[in-house]
């Protein structure tokens, strides 16, 4: 059954209404455990915030299951990143009955725009740039305060603060990168989920696959990527927590490239691990990139 024709079934079904949800809170849904950390740090204590693509994730390729319409359909507020990253979010709100408000985190990011297989298509990975991260979190707050009038004052204030925190974050990644001369800065990874980071900080990045997880690079285009890693001198390839890595490791054995340590694009680490904030994830980063780059 493909996607469309899930939705339209799973709609059919009976909802539990506010079974398994929080009694005394209104919930909270995000899409991806990104949106789902910026959102819970954005509302505190006045609602729960829970995410439709788990930890370890991948948004690209994620499939509907039917108690995640159920859990739409209760939710006050809906949190979504746009740009074309969630395409089962097309429909899915409809579906599920949703009635709350849809908030779209990357409503007012430039998106970069680059050719794949010939079509000019939108990186919809916005949030890899903490510029857009700022953008990101005045979105869900001014959302939240519409959602939540009388916590509206809260909402603001905290995201006043995350602001500043994303903000010296920005600041200490220019500061880690700046002693990276200009022909080392160049980085692979298993997919092209990191042009924002490189276009803000001046870093050459090249993906395995696509934008998306869904597309499989040819044989010819895999050959090709080969040659320009070689050529480029670029010696380490990093694997994202979503993608598999085989892929990624066939072309660092081919090119004579090094597996570097797990990096986080799309999806945060579990409760614990390296990348389990957004804060974190892009510290966590900053920091395999640029070994990996001084090592060149």
């Amino acid at each position: 059954m493909n996607r469309r024709s899930l939705l339209t079934a799973l709609s059919l079904l009976p909802f539990a209404g506010q079974a398994g949800l929080a009694a005394d809170l209104p919930e909270i849904v995000a899409t991806f455990s990104i949106l789902a950390d910026m959102t819970a740090v954005v509302a505190g204590d006045i609602a729960t915030v829970s995410t439709l693509v788990p930890v370890d994730g991948d948004a690209h390729e994620w499939e509907p299951r039917p108690d995640d319409l159920r859990r739409v359909k209760c939710a006050k507020v809906i949190v979504e990143n746009g740009l074309g990253l969630e395409g089962w979010m097309r429909r899915m709100p409809e579906a599920a009955g949703f009635t709350g408000l849809l908030i779209t985190a990357a409503r007012a990011v430039s998106p970069r725009r680059m050719t794949e297989e010939g079509h000019l298509i939108v990186d919809p990975h916005a949030w890899q740039n903490p510029q857009n991260g700022i953008l990101y979190v005045r979105a869900i707050a001014d959302g939240l305060a519409k959602a939540f009038p009388d916590d509206a004052a809260g909402i603001h204030a905290r995201s006043a603060d995350y602001i500043a925190e994303i903000a010296a974050t920005d600041r200490w990644i220019e500061q880690t990168l700046a002693p990276i001369p200009k022909p080392m800065r160049k980085i692979l990874t298993s997919h092209d989920a990191f042009g924002y980071y490189g276009a803000r900080y001046g870093i050459m990045l090249r993906g395995v696959q696509g934008i998306s997880t869904e597309s499989e690079p040819s044989a010819h285009d895999l050959a090709t990527l080969i040659t320009q890693i070689k050529r480029d001198h670029i010696r380490a390839v990093f694997v994202e927590n979503m993608t598999d890595p085989r892929l990624a490791e066939t072309v660092a054995r081919e090119a004579g490239a090094v597996l570097g340590p797990t990096v986080y694009s799309d999806a945060l680490s579990a409760k614990g691990g390296p990348a389990d904030t957004y804060l974190s994830m892009l510290r966590h980063n900053t920091i395999a990139f640029a070994e990996a780059m001084e090592a060149n």
